[in-house]
């Protein structure tokens, strides 16, 4: 019993350092990304970065590279106060009509109302995958770490290293995975008060602008693809690079990251395609197979 407890003990310890310490040191915003998007709408304080969204437009930066499986963490202060109608948007992207995509956006409400954060997953372009929750804590009160996983076997979305949203790899039931194109990281601020609060009912209001967005502890640990190097050859280059994010022990959640996903679907979801019967009379054939 106590070889048997001694294993499992080392095995935690393995997957946690693995998950937490095997990304890069903190890097500053000029190492890993730039803007392309109204550049005259970004400020510096320290080590933060912060976008604004005004009356004449938004903002946005996107990865000097791009990458194949890893893992990407930001830590994000979102919009306080009023920040109805707009979107503050966090992802990843491969580029073309068939791109793969990432997304976590983070749709503003009147004051005193909740942040929802909704995610969505595009494979082969072919997106409509939203799931919706409100977090567990006042996200525009402090910074708070925002992360995507990326394997071969699975996508994961993470608040403060809680998983909120799993994407499995079932090719082996006919479905799509992303695992051949190279992805950009991004993230960027607009108006989208044609549906963003209460499905577009409540405006923005520009007496309440500008509306910021602060970043800072910028992270990017993964794969990454040299834009001289061919689709082909840099999936097939990173699918063989026995990198961290690709061990076994990154394969599934661990016990304790599932009960973490499942209280978080069963506390803070408020919203999940796989049961809007309306949109979706037949069941997506992906929610039939896994928790996601």
């Amino acid at each position: 019993m106590a070889i048997s407890s001694s294993s499992s003990f080392f095995v935690i310890a393995l997957f946690l350092s693995l998950l937490v310490i095997s990304t890069n040191a903190t890097a500053k915003f000029e190492e890993l990304f730039h803007p392309y998007w109204a550049a005259d709408h970004f400020s510096f304080d320290g080590d933060a970065v912060n976008m604004k969204l005004d009356n004449f437009s938004g903002a946005g930066f996107s990865s000097k590279s791009k990458y194949m499986f890893g893992k990407v963490n930001v830590q994000i202060k979102l919009v306080e106060g009023d920040s109805a109608g707009t979107v503050t948007a966090f992802y990843m992207s491969s580029d073309g009509p068939k791109h793969h995509e990432f997304d976590f956006e983070f749709l503003g409400n009147t004051t005193g109302e909740p942040y929802i954060v909704q995610t969505n997953v595009y494979v082969n372009g072919v997106g409509n995958r939203e799931q919706r929750l409100n977090l567990w804590f006042d996200p525009t009160k402090d910074f708070h770490t925002y992360s995507i996983l990326w394997n071969q076997r699975q996508v994961v979305f993470l608040v403060d290293e809680t998983p909120i949203r799993v994407h499995t790899n079932l090719e082996h039931k006919g479905i799509p995975f992303p695992r051949d194109q190279a992805m950009g990281v991004y993230s960027s601020i607009w108006n989208a008060d044609d549906w963003a609060t209460q499905g577009g009912r409540v405006k923005t209001d520009w007496t309440h602008a500008p509306f910021v967005a602060s970043y800072r502890a910028f992270e990017i640990d993964g794969c990454e693809c040299p834009v001289t190097t061919t689709q082909s050859d840099n999936a097939k280059r990173c699918a063989n690079s026995g990198g961290w994010w690709d061990q076994p022990v990154m394969s599934e959640l661990n016990l304790h990251q599932s009960h973490q996903l499942i209280w978080v679907r069963a506390n803070h979801m408020i919203y999940d395609y796989c049961s809007d019967t309306g949109r979706f009379p037949s069941v997506p054939v992906e929610c039939e197979h896994h928790r996601h």
